[in-house]
């Protein structure tokens, strides 16, 4: 099974918007794939979309036999705040005595809160994600400078990766999110957890569903869903 986090800077969009992503993992693994929504700012702000994911990891394990899943292989993927919030799930739950995901599947996530990251700067008015779009968002979940610094969305420099499962991490070359997706690849293999990676240089932020107009999507599904196809198989 796979739990699949929609983005939208936790303020935006819903399971229609990232329906083609969802739709593409199921296609690639034969997986059974549960999309789910999350509480949203500006009404509910941080931790409420995190707390969230969480407690859908966990009604997933309850329930996962009774939707024909197997509660021991159960990979957790997001895309861009999506991503963020299948890592707060990977942190939450890795000594958990239900057992922790079988997998982190990370598609351009939010990895930190550098806002002034070198790819902040250079793909300052990239589309269709830009530098005023992400703070934007920021303003919109967080209650204030204090959130920045929570390890749940400052991860790749504020939280401790030691004992997350696999990952798999797709970066996007034209999105001002890239630099933190690659410092998170980097913590991550420094913290000894297995991690594979690949960056798509031509691609922007939001790429990874569009596989009927863009090769890049077609060439970042099929590497996401070998990789997630190996651990159902038990050979990773």
């Amino acid at each position: 099974m796979i739990l699949y986090f929609h983005g939208g800077g936790w303020v935006i969009a819903d399971l229609d918007t990232y329906d083609a992503s969802a739709r593409a993992l199921a296609a690639e693994t034969g997986a059974i794939v549960v999309s789910v929504h999350y509480r949203q700012g500006p009404e509910h702000r941080f931790p409420a979309a995190h707390e969230d994911a969480v407690a859908a990891y966990q009604w997933l394990v309850a329930n996962s036999r009774t939707l024909g899943g197997d509660p021991n292989r159960i990979a957790v993927a997001g895309e861009s705040a999506g991503g963020n919030l299948a890592l707060t799930v990977g942190m939450a739950l890795r000594a958990s005595p239900a057992g922790r995901p079988a997998h982190l599947l990370l598609i351009y996530p939010v990895a930190d809160t550098d806002v002034n990251a070198p790819s902040m700067r250079d793909q300052e008015n990239a589309k269709p994600l830009s530098r005023a779009a992400v703070l934007w968002f920021v303003q919109n979940y967080t209650r204030g400078p204090s959130d920045l610094q929570d390890p749940r969305l400052d991860v790749g420099r504020a939280a401790d990766l030691a004992g997350l499962p696999r990952c798999t991490v797709v970066i996007a070359g034209i999105d001002p999110l890239r630099s933190g997706g690659e410092r998170l690849v980097g913590k991550l293999r420094a913290a000894g957890v297995q991690t594979d990676a690949r960056s798509f240089p031509g691609a922007t932020h939001e790429f990874f569903g569009a596989a009927p107009v863009l090769q890049d999507a077609v060439v970042a599904q099929s590497y996401a869903g070998a990789r997630l196809r190996e651990v159902f198989a038990g050979r990773a």
